[in-house]
C-alpha cells in the first residue's frame, strides 16, 4: 500500500439526515464548520446529508420524492436553451 495516501485527520463527526431527522456519530475527515450538541453533552463537528440509509428507497423500501432547494427546477432553468444556435431565429434553425 501507498505511503501517504489517507489523511491522518479523522476525527468524531455528527451526520444529520435533513430528508428524515435522523442524526449519527462516525469518523471523517471531510471539512465542515458548523457544530453540534451530541447526546453525551460534547460538541462535535458537523454535516448534514441529502439521504442517508434511514431515508433511501433501497434500505426503507419506500419510494420517497425529496427536491431539496428545487434541484429539478434549477437543472430545468440552467439546460433551458440547450441546443439552440444563438442569434437564430426561425423554426429550422435548431435543426441544422
Amino acid at each position: 500500500m501507498k505511503k501517504d495516501t489517507h489523511p491522518d485527520t479523522y476525527r468524531t463527526v455528527v451526520f444529520t439526515d435533513i430528508s428524515c431527522d435522523y442524526s449519527f456519530i462516525s469518523k471523517s475527515c471531510a471539512p465542515t464548520k458548523e457544530t453540534v450538541a451530541w447526546e453525551d453533552g460534547k460538541e462535535y463537528p458537523h454535516i448534514k446529508l441529502e439521504i442517508s440509509s434511514e431515508s433511501h428507497p433501497f434500505f426503507t423500501g419506500k419510494m420517497k420524492f425529496v427536491d431539496t432547494a428545487g434541484r429539478i427546477d434549477k437543472f430545468n432553468k440552467k439546460f433551458k436553451n440547450f441546443g439552440i444556435k444563438k442569434g437564430a431565429t426561425g423554426e429550422g434553425a435548431a435543426a441544422e
